[in-house]
């Protein structure tokens, strides 16, 4: 018999706003490369917008962590599922960050065309989506192996992210609006790859909540 059955609906609950809110930064990192490479300024706006949804996921969260602390008398073990679950939502805060970044860049682009056609940078994107969608499966799975994963993915956006940097730099000139957009698609690369690290630190949340041992997986 559950002798704290109020604990672990409340806990359930954390988990399901904590998944929700990942589902959400990983649409807006989607929808935001996406109107980049389109220049939709519309979608870009759109993105900007949500950004507002993802901080009150964020309130929700650090709200339902102290409450559960508060009122159910955690155990260390318990306190390591609550402390995971605060720094998981504020990566995942700074992730929406980014992808209102590059929501901005795109709004800057407004009336431009791309100097060159978006290649490598969907590619981070999309890597970068996949460490977020496992990070929060090893989260609810309690998967070390899952989060320790992270760390090869996490190494493919370095290579990717290094590729784009030689690449823009490389197209730079005397025209100072060509430079002016290559610098802007050089934070866009920069951003994705801060992604990934803020994944990566999911990661190793998971794996000091299951374990109790701190790994870096961010080398």
């Amino acid at each position: 018999m559950d002798a704290r059955p109020g604990f672990h609906q409340s806990l359930a609950l954390l988990q399901k706003e904590l998944q929700q809110m990942g589902e959400s930064v990983e649409d807006l990192i989607y929808k935001s490369v996406e109107s980049l490479a389109k220049l939709d300024e519309k979608a870009a706006l759109q993105v900007i917008q949500k950004d507002d949804l993802i901080d009150d996921y964020l309130t929700t969260i650090d709200e339902l962590c102290l409450r559960l602390i508060a009122l159910q008398q955690p155990m260390a073990s318990d306190l390591r599922i609550i402390g995971t679950a605060l720094k998981i939502a504020t990566d995942l805060e700074r992730i929406a960050d980014h992808a209102v970044d590059i929501a901005k860049i795109t709004i800057r682009f407004a009336g431009e065309e791309l100097v060159k056609p978006l290649e490598v940078i969907p590619q981070m994107a999309e890597i970068a989506i996949e460490m977020l969608h496992e990070s929060l499966l090893s989260y609810t799975e309690r998967d070390v192996h899952r989060a320790a994963s992270l760390a090869e993915k996490d190494d493919r956006v370095d290579k990717l992210f290094s590729m784009v940097m030689q690449e823009l730099m490389g197209l730079m000139g005397t025209d100072y609006h060509r430079n002016r957009q290559l610098t802007h698609l050089l934070f866009v690369a920069h951003f994705l790859e801060r992604v990934a690290d803020h994944t990566t630190n999911i990661g190793e949340g998971v794996i000091y909540m299951v374990t109790g041992k701190r790994k870096d997986l961010n080398v």
